[in-house]
């Protein structure tokens, strides 16, 4: 997410449309990466999307510059996120991931075995963060592909630092013994 200045943000917090558009140019794609990661589905993704900005223009004028605005809104996404995963879970863990939209930059150079490759790289992607509970999914995705550290994660999710290295430690076991078992998700 690129840097949004504070000008811009207090703006947007006084009801200016233009700003919080520009809110919305800058940090959308960013909510929805992390939502599509957090629930697997596109189309659950973008309502994600769409209820974090709402959160995020009815809240702003709250927001107080304690934490950096891309914490407050990874807090905001990946709970919103989680609550809707938790919402839909059972229909959630039947849907396949649909990454294809999240990685619209596409090589056109690329063979037909490395798009083949990378088709299978993603569905596994998905069915590995898919044998997760919600809680230690969203703690691997912050973490392992978001790459924020512990104490960004604690702030995000609003929990404490030990649950995080919990979860991730109880995510990361998971997978290693579903690896060690050999088969495929």
């Amino acid at each position: 997410m690129q840097d949004i200045s504070r000008d811009l943000l207090m703006q947007a917090s006084k009801g200016d449309m233009q700003a919080f558009e520009e809110i919305y140019r800058l940090a959308s794609s960013f909510v929805y990466s992390v939502a599509l990661r957090i629930i697997s589905n596109a189309d659950e993704a973008k309502e994600v999307t769409q209820d974090v900005f709402i959160k995020i223009y009815n809240n702003l004028r709250r927001f107080r510059f304690r934490s950096s605005f891309k914490t407050w809104v990874y807090r905001i996404t990946a709970n919103t996120a989680l609550n809707a995963l938790k919402k839909n879970s059972k229909e959630m863990s039947r849907r396949a991931a649909d990454y294809d939209v999240a990685l619209k930059a596409k090589d056109d150079r690329a063979t037909t075995t490395q798009a083949i490759e990378m088709d299978d790289n993603k569905k596994l992607l998905s069915s590995l963060l898919d044998m997760l509970n919600p809680d230690q999914r969203a703690c691997i995705v912050l973490r392992e592909i978001e790459g924020l550290d512990y104490k960004e994660i604690s702030r995000a999710l609003g929990i404490n630092i030990n649950t995080v290295r919990s979860r991730l430690k109880r995510a990361r076991e998971a997978l290693l013994a579903h690896g060690k078992r050999g088969d495929r998700p």
